[in-house]
């Protein structure tokens, strides 16, 4: 029984859905089987937010490209591989123009075909550049040189707490084997630096190392050797996920590498054609205008790599699937420039954070009903996630996604298979029960607040309506029972239409008769206003219908309403297999008495004083008559409501008019007022009525006269 109230509960329905979605998504999220989704995602949001840093017009990239090769083969009859002594031209560019760095992305493992004075030659320049960073390649299985070279500078790169960290992480950048440039390269350049980059586990290039070890020495990637060819004494140090270099915090992960943020896709960096730069410098050695301003390269990092396709350096990344090697390096140094490698958000935080978004899915999803309404909830929460990552993305944090979306989808699943085995058998109830005399529109708002809904007897302020059609029990004897049962259905159907429009629960039908309330099941305000605009709007419609009627039964059909204010009580009456929502008590009895009264006054509506007050002059009324109903001890006053279009200048008068008539017959001078309701009589009936009743009593005056007119009859 507890077990049965918990789950019906709307706030505990939420958190079982949220529980269930975020049980799911950790189950999938820990092992890493979200991983290969995941990525994909990432590079949506890098493809979508990358953007240039302030210090991305501070690198240089000259790339060897497919033009280059076309102009130094037709123009210089040069094939691949060019003679080493061409990029002695792109080094004394950069010398020129005083750049901060020269970083060669290019492995020269080989000799030159050209011979040993080639190499001589290009090392010679090399010498003359202090600031040029040269290529090593690390491997774990390919390369011919097992220790570190003779013939190759040591690296001064110092790392501190480097042992330890690798005795903690276990990292793989230890490596067994490395591929070096010729003795004659290798000797001469300022720093060697590693080119060896691992993609992730589905080939795109998303992470790299700062730097790696090879022979217990600590060799910088290209970006970091160009960072620091020019503050070579920048201290380092590695602690558990984060390295010093300097004050500038960077995250790493266990393997040591950072997260890439990159700026756009390739050409964000300011990129120049090898061929454009060679033919500049040769230019300025006579004294010619370069088509390259040396100006440009003043300061800047400078990276030198291939983009040619034939040379094999075109690498999968976020941005592009096709992107040089040698951008990769411009844009690790261009993060560090910048110290804004991307931050992986913590497991634990991710964990919460997917624990907190699926519980308020699940709430929030529980709260609402209704199709639009749940949609809304539904798509909400599916873009929640996907705000919060876009967020943090800026912030320069990863944080996961599919988790998040997966604990979503299995909490919205969740959410509407408990609806649907709960609430929405409740609904079907309420459906069920309330159809045949609610409309869909208060239905509907029982569904979405069922809190407003007391099952079983409740006090309330209601406004009551009965109806009768006048003579109806003669006309229909005229009819055969079909042709009486289509006419009932016409007028009942076109009178339950308004009643409903105007917010009204229909009671019960009994015979021509329509008895209506307002204001239960639901709250209403204004409910004296809406039942005696439904009143209104009746005889208007039947008025209407009126001239079809009479071909069918050869007389005018005409209808009596009565109405009043007052409290009742409500709700489920009946026995447990079979019951009807419906009212009882003095208020709806004399709403009944005033429907018969009708007759008396020759009037069509009535309604109580309580309704007159209670709609608060929405529409003119004239006072009819003080009258005491059968069963009643205190009188009641009566009024007769209009359209405010149906007053006329004329009726207007009749009005005036009859109230005072009115007043004289309330202070006993009947004769007067028979005068004055008599010159009224011909065009209304209600006056008709008083001449009479002034008539009854001139001619039996009444002993003790207090002002109310009796009646006898219900």
């Amino acid at each position: 029984m507890v077990f049965q109230k918990i789950v019906k509960s709307k706030l505990m329905q939420g958190l079982l859905a949220g529980i269930a979605g975020f049980a799911v998504a950790l189950i999938f999220f820990l092992p890493g089987f979200l991983d290969r989704w995941e990525v994909k995602t990432w590079d949506w949001r890098v493809n979508m937010m990358a953007k240039p840093s302030q210090h991305t017009k501070e690198i240089r990239l000259i790339m060897l490209d497919q033009n280059s090769l076309d102009w130094a083969k037709n123009e210089n009859g040069l094939s691949w591989p060019w003679p080493r002594e061409v990029y002695n031209m792109i080094i004394q560019f950069c010398k020129r123009a005083g750049a901060r760095s020269l970083a060669f992305d290019v492995l020269f493992t080989e000799p030159s075909k050209y011979g040993v004075a080639d190499d001589q030659s290009f090392a010679s320049e090399i010498s003359g550049f202090k600031h040029f960073v040269g290529a090593v390649f690390l491997s774990h299985s390919e390369g011919s040189e097992k220790s570190w070279p003779s013939f190759a500078p040591v690296p001064k790169l110092n790392v501190q707490g480097i042992d330890s960290w690798l005795t903690d992480t276990e990292s793989h950048s230890v490596f067994e084997r490395a591929s070096f440039p010729v003795a004659e390269i290798s000797s001469t350049a300022g720093v060697l630096a590693n080119v060896h980059m691992n993609p992730d586990s589905d080939s795109v290039y998303r992470r790299a190392a700062l730097f790696e070890i090879f022979d217990n020495k600590i060799l910088p990637s290209l970006a970091l050797a160009s960072y620091m060819s020019s503050q070579p004494d920048i201290p380092l140090k590695i602690y558990h996920e984060r390295l010093m270099l300097g004050d500038s915090v960077i995250p790493v992960d266990k393997a040591g590498k950072i997260i890439l943020n990159f700026r756009g896709p390739s050409g964000t960096h300011i990129a120049y054609s090898a061929a454009s730069v060679i033919q500049s410098e040769l230019r300025l050695q006579n004294g010619e205008t370069p088509s390259v301003n040396p100006e440009d390269f003043k300061n800047a990092y400078v990276f030198f790599g291939f983009t040619a396709p034939g040379l094999f350096d075109l690498r999968p990344t976020p941005v592009s699937g096709v992107y040089p090697g040698v951008e990769i390096s411009a844009t690790m140094l261009d993060n560090l420039l910048s110290n804004d490698f991307m931050r992986p958000v913590p497991s634990a935080v991710v964990i919460i954070l997917t624990l907190l978004v699926v519980l308020l899915a699940g709430i929030a999803t529980s709260s609402v009903s209704g199709i639009s309404r749940s949609v809304l909830i539904y798509v909400l929460f599916i873009c929640v996630p996907v705000i919060l990552c876009l967020v943090a993305y800026r912030l320069g944090f990863w944080l996961p996604l599919v988790v998040q979306e997966t604990g979503v989808a299995v909490t919205l699943f969740s959410a509407g298979l408990i609806y649907y085995t709960t609430e929405g058998r409740q609904k079907a109830f309420i459906k069920s029960a309330f159809k045949q005399y609610l409309s869909p529109a208060v239905i509907e708002q029982i569904i979405v607040h069922p809190e407003r809904l007391k099952l079983g007897g409740e006090r309330r302020e209601l406004s009551i309506f009965f109806s009768d059609l006048e003579g109806f029990t003669g006309l229909s004897e005229g009819l055969d029972p079909e042709a009486l049962t289509n006419l009932l259905n016409v007028y009942l159907t076109a009178m339950t239409d308004i009643i409903q429009e105007e917010g009204g629960t229909v009671d019960k039908y009994e015979g021509d008769a329509i008895i209506a309330f307002w204001n239960a099941p639901l709250e209403q305000q204004d409910h004296a206003v809406r039942c005696v605009r439904a009143v209104l709007r009746c005889q208007a419609k039947l008025a209407e219908m009126r001239p079809k009627f009479k071909e069918i039964i050869g007389k005018d059909l005409k209808m009596r309403i009565g109405v009043n204010t007052g409290h009742a009580v409500v709700g489920n009456m009946g026995s447990h297999s079979r019951f009807d929502y419906t009212m009882i008590g003095d208020a709806v009895n004399l709403a009944a008495r005033l429907e018969g009264i009708n007759k008396q006054f020759g009037t069509y509506v009535l309604i109580s004083e309580s309704t007159m007050k209670k709609m608060a002059g929405a529409y003119p009324v004239r006072e009819i008559s003080r009258v005491a109903v059968v069963g009643r001890c205190e009188p009641v006053v009566v009024y007769e409501p209009m359209l405010p279009e149906d007053i006329s200048d004329q009726k207007q008068q009749v009005m005036k008019k009859f109230a005072e008539g009115l007043k004289l017959f309330y202070s006993g001078d009947f004769q007067q007022a028979q005068n004055i309701f008599s010159g009224l009589a011909r065009d209304d009936p209600a006056a008709r009525s008083y001449v009479a009743q002034c008539r009854e009593l001139i001619e039996n005056p009444p002993k003790d006269w207090n002002r109310v007119w009796v009646i006898t009859t219900k």
